[in-house]
């Protein structure tokens, strides 16, 4: 957990600073959306490949190519003052993204005994959250106060110590993937990219981070439209709730499975963006927060749980894959969708057209729990 910790604070501290580095050295505003655009192919092009390659290698390896990979490429960027090689850098660090989160999140779960693998993942999700949350106002505040080269360094250390973390770990391979040989498997790459029995968390993450997309890519503008100067408060209360609530939704996901869990974070989701949506004042914007640590801070990482928990032991990079890139897809097609319609409308609004794609989501999450009952039931009084 605080091994993977590193390598978000690592590679999130990056994300808003390196538009405003390539519009420096002479990108143009397509340019500059391409630096979320090619990361984003570029990690969801991996993760079928190392998906398959997790139902037959061992973890360890796999894990720490993934850490130096991400390590060399962060520290290329200084080196890019042409906007092209800064672009296929960004394409590799995407390749080299999908391959480090799901192997990590494979090995995590594999540490994990089946029957707390809510709690263990939850846990685990602290390092994804608290990175996610963290790491950009950190990456802000060194931007403005020192050089790029500088942060490059500092997100560099990170990355030298996360590698140190996860070299220390005695990881834990199934025997189902131990005993598998690559002759026996046949490769496809739909196949690998899609792990069926865990299409339908997947989905959900999908469409909630289409609608959480809005928030990643606006808030700081958006905080400076409405004049809220501490805007740090929805990190940082985001941050604290999210810590706190974690350990009591990862153990209910053990103890009560998914359903009931999913349908209470999503909508304390939904009312931290319409809470955020109409904040005017410092107070609502950590109202807001509160609200997001509770539930999106909950949700991410119960998704996953139910996406692992469907899953066979020898499938679950596949699945881990199918997961984090569901988080990616949602996240840049709403950067894609949203920011031609923030031209059009103010971001208040904004916030509120994306939840739709939240409300979507806990819909179907509500049909899934009367189907799942309706069909339990019959078996229930046959026995």
């Amino acid at each position: 957990m605080v091994g993977n910790l590193f390598i978000f604070m690592s590679f999130q501290m990056l994300i808003p600073t390196l538009p405003p580095y390539i519009k420096s050295i002479g990108a143009s505003g397509t340019e500059i959306g391409l630096v979320t655009a090619l990361f984003s192919i570029g990690a969801v092009l991996s993760r079928p490949f190392i998906g398959f390659m997790l139902e037959y290698k061992a973890r360890r390896p796999l894990v720490l190519i993934g850490a130096v990979m991400l390590l060399l490429i962060t520290f290329l960027y200084p080196l890019s003052q042409v906007v092209v090689i800064f672009l296929a850098f960004r394409l590799i660090h995407g390749l080299a993204w999908g391959w480090s989160t799901t192997v990590n999140g494979t090995a995590a779960v594999d540490l994990v005994p089946n029957s707390r693998l809510g709690e263990g993942m939850g846990y685990f999700g602290l390092s994804i959250t608290i990175g996610m949350i963290i790491a950009p106002s950190l990456g802000i505040f060194l931007f403005q106060v020192t050089s790029f080269d500088n942060l490059i360094y500092i997100s560099g250390a990170l990355g030298v110590i996360a590698l140190v973390l996860l070299g220390t770990i005695k990881y834990n391979t199934p025997n189902q993937v131990l005993t598998t040989k690559k002759a026996d498997l046949k490769f496809t790459y739909l196949g690998s990219l899609i792990e069926k029995s865990g299409w339908f968390p997947a989905m959900l993450t999908l469409l909630i981070n289409l609608g959480y997309g809005t928030i990643v890519t606006f808030i700081v503008i958006f905080g400076d439209e409405r004049g809220i100067d501490q805007i740090f408060l929805f990190y940082l209360c985001n941050a604290i709730l999210a810590s706190l609530s974690r350990p009591v939704a990862g153990k209910w996901f053990d103890q009560k499975g998914p359903v009931g869990l999913v349908i209470l974070t999503i909508s304390i989701t939904i009312m931290g963006m319409w809470v955020l949506s109409f904040a005017h004042s410092n107070v609502m914007i950590a109202i807001a927060g509160v609200l997001f640590g509770i539930g999106f801070g909950s949700l991410i990482p119960t998704l996953q749980s139910w996406t692992l928990s469907m899953t066979p032991p020898n499938r679950r990079g596949v699945a881990n894959g199918m997961f984090f890139s569901s988080i990616d897809l949602g996240i840049g097609l709403s950067g894609l969708i949203f920011g031609v319609l923030a031209q059009f409308i103010d971001l208040g609004t904004l916030f509120r057209i994306s939840s739709g794609f939240i409300v979507l989501a806990l819909i179907l999450t509500i049909a899934k729990g009367r189907r799942t009952k309706e069909v339990q039931q019959p078996k229930e009084a046959l026995s």
